[in-house]
């Protein structure tokens, strides 16, 4: 993987990042320099329960090129603060305006092993949530494809549409989501060099439903695997898929930027 371009470059945006966590105590403002030095001109704040959602809120009011969500993760056990949930919570918090987005929110089996209904049940809560306000879906899914695309189906999710975040599955999990009218966002595991498979699914993705994230501070792409992720590494993301697509990265970029106006901005505005 080459050096970043030090003319500067298309504007990029981060999909899907978690700027509220601890790694960032104390060093937000470095952060959000290097998103500026990159040119990454927007990330979105992604909720992971309501605990800690005030945070991820003042974030995005304190900063105008940043924008939150609002819901729980499905690794959020019951009895953890801040992952109970209803509908008329989420809806109530998502009528801020820079809440653009539900979620995240779907199912992970990967450390449940006993009966996860209850992780059905809050999908099911959030994509009513989505339904009921109008903002877009941000869906998570691990080691739970087939039940994750059922109950899209069975809870309308295409309504709203959203976005596969952190995508990692195959090709036939990507078109069901895309039948729904959703996007598929890569992250820093698509430059990994076990990521063959996933590689060839960011070659097929319409480029109208792409995107691409950090998912910080987790999953920092090539060439700085095994450090504290932040948004401005979103650009080596690009660079990877760009190469694999066979555009410039600076197309890609406005692509991109295009694809999260169009669907989190513009529906919510």
């Amino acid at each position: 993987m080459s050096a970043l371009p030090q003319t500067q470059p298309a504007a990029l945006v981060d999909s899907h990042c978690h700027l509220d966590f601890p790694d960032y105590d104390g060093r937000l403002d470095a952060v959000l320099a290097t998103m500026r030095e990159r040119n990454i001109s927007h990330a979105l704040c992604v909720s992971v329960n309501l605990a800690g959602f005030p945070k991820v809120l003042e974030l995005a009011r304190a900063h105008a090129n940043l924008y939150a969500s609002v819901g729980v993760h499905p690794d959020q056990l019951p009895d953890q603060p801040g992952s109970a949930c209803s509908v008329a919570d989420l809806t109530g918090l998502a009528a801020d305006p820079k809440v653009v987005a539900i979620g995240e929110t779907g199912l992970d089996y990967h450390w449940v092993k006993d009966d996860a209904e209850w992780q059905r049940e809050r999908f099911r809560t959030h994509i009513r949530a989505a339904r009921s306000c109008g903002k877009p879906l941000i869906i998570h899914t691990r080691e739970a494809a087939d039940d994750t695309l059922r109950l899209m189906r069975e809870e309308q999710a295409g309504e709203t549409g959203g976005v596969m975040h952190c995508f990692t599955e195959t090709w036939e999990v990507a078109k069901a989501a895309l039948d729904m009218g959703f996007h598929i966002s890569f992250s820093g595991i698509v430059t990994f060099k076990n990521a063959a498979d996933l590689r060839e699914v960011a070659r097929q993705v319409p480029a109208e439903r792409l995107l691409v994230e950090t998912d910080s501070p987790f999953l920092a792409p090539v060439p700085v695997r095994g450090k504290v992720n932040e948004p401005g590494n979103v650009r080596y993301v690009a660079e990877l898929v760009a190469k694999l697509r066979g555009v410039p990265v600076d197309e890609l970029a406005d692509q991109t930027s295009r694809n999260f106006r169009r669907l989190f901005l513009e529906k919510t505005s």
